[in-house]
């Protein structure tokens, strides 16, 4: 090798060396691992994984929160016996009209419950418990406020009105607009196939198992005039459940279904009738006043939801969220804690 060719050599190699040094000392950083902040499909409670809406115990994580669904369903005379409510993980009672109580049922994508109903009309504070869900909203027709709400809450509006090929009606026993009924295959076949529900993103309570605690209260509700609407809530302490009874009697739903439930709430809520036809507005964000009825013991409570997609909770007197037992819930929004009545 000559002289100028070894110099080129030498040139190059302390080109390339610069290079080199230049991109170890100037290459940008590693970006950092992203923590993701969305909700636990599977949260752990205790060590255990645990279902995010039922609370059951998991072998395994889900991969994705579950869709959550939520159908309106009447509760007037002419409505009786009703069907579906007895399958749901969440039941929300509240007074529309005269004060006659109103359902809205929440089911898991796995309940398997062929008839639901009779659906009936949207209200704007049912869709705010919905919402904490981003849940499919189902009902037929609703308020003037509520209907105006559902064009920008938190729900995917699935109204029977425009998708009646998902609903059916019952014309041989029940007449309108009393006959109205869908089921969750229904329902989960349209949030497939026509409104395309968003991946679910919502945070829920805290559970735990059940264990009786000796205690063996029950309690009742004064609906409204009469006792056609009156509901008590029976403690059977072989299962650790409550029993509802609606009018004196567990057999108000279809084939002698009763409604077994692990946890009973009630609520505390300011309303307000909003029109001669007796439409009200009753108050979903904020605190209010409580009792949770839980292994035979009546705990007293806060309720708490801060926003629209906030989850609603219930507190102890420290402030504390207070675990739900695993299995299914019902609450029940009255005016006054004065309605109801505790029993040993």
């Amino acid at each position: 090798m000559n002289k100028k060719t070894a110099i080129t050599f030498a040139t190059c190699a302390l080109v390339i060396a610069v290079f080199v040094i230049a991109a170890i000392i100037y290459r940008p950083a590693e970006k950092a691992t992203e923590v993701s902040t969305a909700p636990s499909a599977s949260p752990i409670t205790g060590g255990e994984l645990r279902n995010p809406l039922t609370g059951a115990k998991l072998d395994a994580p889900l991969a994705e929160l579950p869709q959550v669904t939520a159908v309106m369903v009447e509760n007037s005379a002419d409505a009786w016996p009703l069907v579906g409510l007895d399958q749901a993980f969440l039941v929300i009672e509240a007074p529309v009209e005269g004060m006659i109580p109103r359902f809205e049922l929440f089911f898991a994508p796995d309940a398997v419950v062929p008839k639901i109903g009779p659906v009936r009309s949207a209200r704007p504070y049912y869709i705010d418990w919905a919402a904490q869900f981003g849940a499919l909203y189902a009902h037929v027709g609703g308020s003037p406020e509520a209907l105006e709400k559902l064009k920008t809450a938190n729900v995917t509006n699935f109204d029977q009105f425009f998708n009646g090929d998902y609903f059916y009606r019952d014309t041989d026993t029940r007449f309108a607009p009393h006959n109205v009924y869908t089921t969750i295959k229904n329902l989960i076949d349209a949030e497939i196939n026509v409104k395309k529900m968003p991946v679910p993103s919502y945070k829920f309570w805290q559970f735990k198992d059940g264990v009786a605690s000796g205690q063996a209260h029950s309690l009742t509700i004064d609906w409204t005039s009469g006792s056609a609407y009156d509901v008590a809530w029976d403690y059977d302490a072989a299962t650790d459940t409550y029993i509802r009874k609606q009018g004196g009697t567990a057999n108000f739903l279809e084939h002698w279904a009763k409604a077994v439930v692990d946890n009973v709430v009630v609520m505390e809520s300011d309303m307000q009738v909003l029109d001669e036809k007796g439409r009200r507005s009753i108050r979903t964000i904020g605190t209010g006043k409580a009792m949770l009825a839980q292994d035979g013991q009546i705990i007293a409570a806060t309720w708490s939801k801060e926003s629209e997609t906030a989850p609603l909770k219930f507190l102890d007197e420290a402030g504390q969220e207070i675990k739900m037992n695993a299995g299914k819930t019902w609450i029940e929004v009255v005016p006054s804690l004065s309605q109801v009545t505790t029993s040993n």
